[in-house]
């Protein structure tokens, strides 16, 4: 193939390649949200969260997790960390909180979100944040992986791996209901299935194990239950009587089959539209 051929033929894949993002403005927004196709940091004008104070029932995963991102604002060596568990808990919730809560303190720690189905891009987003003059929590939700995904080798570099490893500024917190990010049956099969069953699930639950921080939420009793609902009440002025509030919450997770911090939320936030308040 002549010189010419090979030139246009770069040239072809060059056009195709994405273009190279520009950074954001870091004092815009304190989080900002990451897209791919095409590359960009979007800020977020006001962020969905809840007070930290508001968040009860999970005590130690707050302090354990406030401390390590205190530790990382601070320019202190500190842990990614897995928050797993029961869902409707507060996990997504528990890190925005602390996140506020921190960068009260240190101005210069921001948030950004990247969605699962991005992370093939997290290589491009990490020359970006390394660069920026910020520290940064790099955060995704929900995270999970199914028997043919293959998303989860991208998380390697962001957590341990690759040459140039983790920029010092970034530090990756992830929520998921599964403790080792994959389902239970994938990695049974990969025992019962693979040549060497060892090897084969060891390459599906080394992503977790690169977490320093694994932080469990399990469901909560009813007292911490009606204490969360309280809780809301009181910091928004809505007017109730124990009595009532502890009927009529019973009543509501009754009828949704379950029992969280979500679930509390959902009774407040129905209860403060009956009674005329605004949330």
């Amino acid at each position: 193939m002549s010189a010419e051929a090979l030139d246009r033929i770069a040239a072809a894949l060059e056009r195709l390649s994405p273009a190279a993002a520009d950074p954001p403005d870091w004092n815009a927004a304190s989080a900002f949200v990451w897209h791919a196709d095409p590359d960009r940091l979007e800020p977020v004008a006001e962020v969905n969260r809840v007070d930290l104070s508001l968040l009860l029932g999970i005590n130690r995963a707050r302090d354990i997790l406030a401390q390590n991102t205190r530790q990382f604002a601070g320019g202190l060596p500190a842990n990614n960390a897995l928050v797993w568990g029961a869902r409707g808990m507060g996990k997504s919730s528990l890190i925005k909180a602390i996140h506020a809560d921190v960068q009260a303190g240190f101005p210069a720690l921001k948030l950004v979100e990247v969605q699962r189905e991005d992370l093939p891009s997290i290589g491009r987003l990490l020359s970006i944040l390394r660069a920026a003059p910020v520290q940064i929590l790099l955060f995704c939700d929900d995270l999970s992986f199914s028997h043919d995904d293959q998303h989860y080798k991208s998380l390697k570099a962001v957590l341990d791996g690759g040459v140039e490893g983790r920029p010092e500024n970034v530090l990756f917190y992830a929520t998921s209901n599964r403790r080792h990010l994959m389902p239970r049956d994938m990695i049974e099969n990969e025992r019962g299935s693979a040549i060497n069953p060892s090897e084969a699930v060891e390459e599906k639950v080394s992503l977790s194990d690169r977490f320093g921080l694994w932080l469990g939420f399990h469901p909560c009793s009813q007292d911490d239950y009606l204490a969360m609902i309280r809780g809301y009440c009181d910091a928004y002025g809505v007017e109730i009587d124990a009595d009532t509030l502890r009927a009529e919450a019973i009543e509501w997770q009754a009828t949704r089959g379950a029992r969280s911090g979500r679930v509390a939320w959902q009774y407040f936030t129905d209860l403060a539209g009956r009674r005329g308040v605004r949330i």
